[in-house]
């Protein structure tokens, strides 16, 4: 899951996308309203953690141009505002969720999860297409009812490629949820996280659309 935390406190923001990549998710950081929008435009996020108070721009006002602009990416609000008005705002002007400051990081990647799969359809932590079983809480994966082993890389392609079984997902798509920015990235990366994806899984399980990216067939109903 790839994550943009908007957060105006540096050795919080610093200290949340240490934790969350540590954890196994990809996120990336800004510090205003305004660098967010811009990143936003440009980039694709699975979900935005984001602070009320923030410099320029708030929080609510960054929310409200989001929904505006028709941009229905899953919001969760973090933040130190524990009025009830506050949270009714940022609920009115389009957040999924919200947290109050201070957190527990377990909860925090709990509500992110919750608040991503209600926004791609799925209402349990356990993601199946095929043969192919996800448990999203746990990251365990296993396939045709046998468990297997995946590194962290690994198991982030494997998870976006699953949730939008029945799509193609082109290369830049996929690089970006694995890997943040300042990260280098060899030119055939991908290419070796789903060779070892079907070495490890079966070999018919992701398909290359050349020219475009990979898929995993959506199952028949």
């Amino acid at each position: 899951m790839r994550i943009l935390i908007v957060e105006d406190d540096t050795l919080l923001g610093e200290g949340i996308a240490a934790a969350l990549n540590k954890a196994g998710d990809t996120a990336d950081w800004v510090t205003n309203a305004e660098d967010a929008w811009h990143t936003l435009n440009l980039e694709h996020f699975d979900c935005v953690l984001l602070d009320l108070g923030l410099p320029g721009m708030d929080g609510i006002e960054l929310l409200s141009t989001l929904r505006k602009a028709g941009k229905e990416l899953p919001v969760l609000i973090l933040t130190a505002r524990d009025a009830v008005e506050d949270r009714i705002a940022g609920l009115d002007a389009g957040a999924d969720d919200y947290l109050l400051k201070p957190f527990d990081l377990a909860e925090l990647r709990a509500r992110l999860r919750a608040v991503t799969r209600r926004y791609k359809g799925f209402s349990d932590t356990l993601l199946k297409v095929g043969g192919l079983s996800i448990d999203t809480t746990g990251q365990q994966v296993s396939y045709c009812g046998q468990g297997v082993t995946l590194s962290r890389r690994e198991y982030g392609l494997l998870l976006t490629l699953a949730e939008n079984a029945g799509r193609i997902l082109e290369r830049g798509r996929l690089e970006e949820s694995l890997y943040g920015w300042g990260a280098e990235i060899e030119s055939n990366t991908l290419e070796v996280h789903i060779h070892h994806l079907r070495k490890k899984l079966a070999p018919e399980l992701i398909r290359t659309v050349r020219g475009v990216g990979y898929m995993i067939a959506k199952a028949p109903a």
